[in-house]
């Protein structure tokens, strides 16, 4: 039963060894020509403003929860459909509550404002 995960194996310990080689390269073969503006942290192509540590809104973990339910949502329905002949009637209806539940996370979100910015 081993022997069937021997070339899964092979192909992990391949792309382990093409990976590292890749950055060794890198490492060793890249130009190393360091100055203040190329070590200097990037965020968004201007210098910050204010710290690091300041609060955000809300809206912001809302929009990611938002993107995250959907992305869940479209991750589910791609094998959902795939075997939906198979799946029958019963099938139809699981993922109907599936998205009723989605559709309720979606009308918080919107009944939150997480939609409208200003």
């Amino acid at each position: 039963m081993l022997d069937n995960y021997l070339p899964i194996l092979i192909f992990i310990i391949v792309a382990v060894l093409v990976g590292a080689g890749a950055m060794l390269l890198g490492v060793v073969l890249g130009p190393r020509r360091p100055y203040a503006e190329k070590d200097s942290p990037y965020e968004c192509g201007f210098a910050a403003f204010e710290s690091a540590r300041m609060k955000f809104d809300v809206r912001y973990y809302l929009v990611a929860i938002l993107f995250i339910l959907f992305d869940l949502e479209i991750a589910f329905l791609f094998p959902w459909a795939i075997v939906l002949g198979d799946l029958g009637v019963y099938g139809l209806w699981e993922m109907v509550i599936f998205l009723a539940i989605l559709v309720v996370g979606f009308v918080y979100e919107w009944k939150r404002g997480a939609l409208e910015w200003e």
